[in-house]
C-alpha cells in the first residue's frame, strides 16, 4: 500500500512538471483565448490575405510586363511592387507556424540584396531559392534591384528584358521572383485556413511552446531586430562603431519609399500591441488590455498607455525624416540615431517590463542588449 501511495505521488509530481503548452490556463485568469482569437481572424489572417492579394497582382504584373516589356508596364510593376513591399510591413512580425517553418521573413526582405550573386543567377539560369545561400539573392529587396537598380534609366532597364543577349533569363528570373513569393504566401494561408487557426487558437497556456509565448516573442524579435536594427541601426552605423551604410536601407534603388515603409511598418506595430483589427479603427483584446487587466504599471503610470505614448515619440521623429533613409544618413545621421533611441525605448518596454508582466521568456538570441 506504501508502495502504491508513493508512485501515485510521484506520478501527480511529474505531470504537474510537464509541458502545458495546451494548458487553458495562464494563471492569470486572462482570457488568453480569446486574445489568440483575434489575433487570428481579424489581424493575422486578414493581414496575410492582404498581402496574398497583393503579391497575385504582383505575379499578374511580371506576367505583363515580361510579355510586352515596356515603359507603361514596367511603371504598373513598380506600383504594384511597392504595394506588396507596403502590406509586407503588417506580416513580418508573424514568423510562426508555417512562416517560421519556411523562413519566411529571411526569404521575402533581406536587404542588402547579393546583386552580384543575382547577376550570377541569371547567367547560369541555374538556382534553388529554397537554398539558404539564396536567400539574399530573392523577395522584395531582389525585385527592387530588378525592377529599379539594373540600369541609371528607364530605358535602360527595360533594355535587359529586350535587347540584352540574357534577355530571356532576366525575364525568367523576374517570374522566378515572384512565383516564389506568391508559392511561400499561399502556404502560409492555406495553413492559417486548414489548420493552424484552430492549433494556435487552442495552445492557450503559459508554456514556452504555447501560443502567445512564440506569438509575443516574434513580435518583439521583429520589433527589435527587424525594425530597429535592420531599418534604422545598420545603415546609421549603431553597430559598426560609427561607420554609416546608407546602401543597406530598404528599397535602397527606388531610394524615395524607404521612410514610408518604416512608418507603415511602425504603424503596424503599434496596430498589432492595441490589438487594432486590420482595415477597421476597432480594437479587440491584445497586449494592450492584457497588461491593463494585470494593472501593469510603471513609474505610477499604466504601461501600455507609456508604450503608445512612446509609439507617438517615435512618429514625431521619423516624420522629420527625408523620404530616402539614404539621404538621411548622408545628411543629417543625428536624426536616424534619434529614431533609434525612440524606438529602442520601446524595445525595453516590451522585452523587460512587458514579457515580466506576462511571465513570458525571451527565446531568441540578444546580442546587442537593451
Amino acid at each position: 500500500m506504501k508502495k502504491f501511495l508513493f508512485l501515485t505521488i510521484i506520478a501527480v509530481f511529474l505531470s504537474s512538471c510537464s509541458d502545458d503548452s495546451d494548458s487553458s490556463s495562464s494563471g492569470d485568469n486572462y482570457d488568453r483565448s480569446g486574445m489568440l482569437t483575434n489575433w487570428a481572424d481579424n489581424i493575422i489572417i486578414p493581414r496575410f490575405v492582404d498581402y496574398q492579394s497583393k503579391v497575385g497582382l504582383l505575379k499578374n504584373g511580371v506576367a505583363t510586363f515580361t510579355t510586352t516589356p515596356n515603359q507603361a508596364n514596367l511603371d504598373n510593376l513598380r506600383i504594384t511592387w511597392i504595394n506588396v513591399s507596403k502590406s509586407y510591413q503588417y506580416v513580418n512580425a508573424f514568423n510562426i507556424g508555417k512562416a517560421e517553418d519556411i523562413n519566411f521573413t529571411r526569404c521575402t526582405n533581406i536587404y542588402p540584396v547579393n546583386t552580384s550573386g543575382i547577376q550570377a543567377n541569371i547567367a547560369s539560369g541555374n538556382y534553388d531559392f529554397s537554398l539558404l545561400s539564396q536567400y539574399d539573392k530573392q523577395g522584395l529587396s531582389a525585385l527592387d534591384y530588378m525592377l529599379n537598380g539594373l540600369a541609371l534609366n528607364d530605358s535602360e532597364i527595360i533594355g535587359f528584358y529586350t535587347t540584352n543577349a540574357n534577355a530571356v533569363n532576366y525575364n525568367k528570373y523576374l517570374v522566378d521572383l515572384t512565383s516564389r513569393l506568391k508559392t511561400n504566401v499561399d502556404a502560409i494561408v492555406n495553413d492559417w485556413n486548414s489548420s493552424y487557426r484552430a492549433t494556435f487558437i487552442a495552445s492557450n497556456g503559459s508554456a514556452v511552446s504555447s501560443s502567445v509565448n512564440k506569438m509575443v516573442n516574434s513580435f518583439v524579435k521583429y520589433f527589435e531586430k527587424d525594425l530597429r536594427a535592420g531599418k534604422i541601426g545598420i545603415p546609421a552605423g549603431i553597430y559598426s562603431n560609427g561607420a554609416l551604410y546608407p546602401e543597406k536601407v530598404e528599397a535602397y534603388y527606388k531610394n524615395d519609399i524607404s521612410k514610408m515603409l518604416l512608418n507603415e511598418a511602425v504603424n503596424g506595430a503599434q496596430d498589432f500591441f492595441n490589438g487594432k483589427h486590420f482595415n477597421s479603427t476597432t480594437e479587440g483584446m491584445s497586449l494592450k488590455s492584457y497588461l491593463d487587466f494585470l494593472n501593469t504599471v510603471r513609474n505610477g503610470q499604466n504601461l501600455s498607455t507609456i508604450i503608445n505614448n512612446q509609439f507617438i515619440a517615435i512618429e514625431a521623429v521619423n516624420n522629420t525624416f527625408n523620404t530616402s533613409l539614404s539621404y538621411q544618413v548622408n545628411s543629417d545621421n543625428s536624426v536616424m540615431i534619434s529614431s533609434f533611441d525612440q524606438l529602442q525605448q520601446n524595445v525595453v518596454y516590451f522585452k523587460l517590463d512587458m514579457m515580466q508582466a506576462l511571465n513570458i521568456t525571451v527565446d531568441y538570441v540578444d546580442a546587442d542588449g537593451d
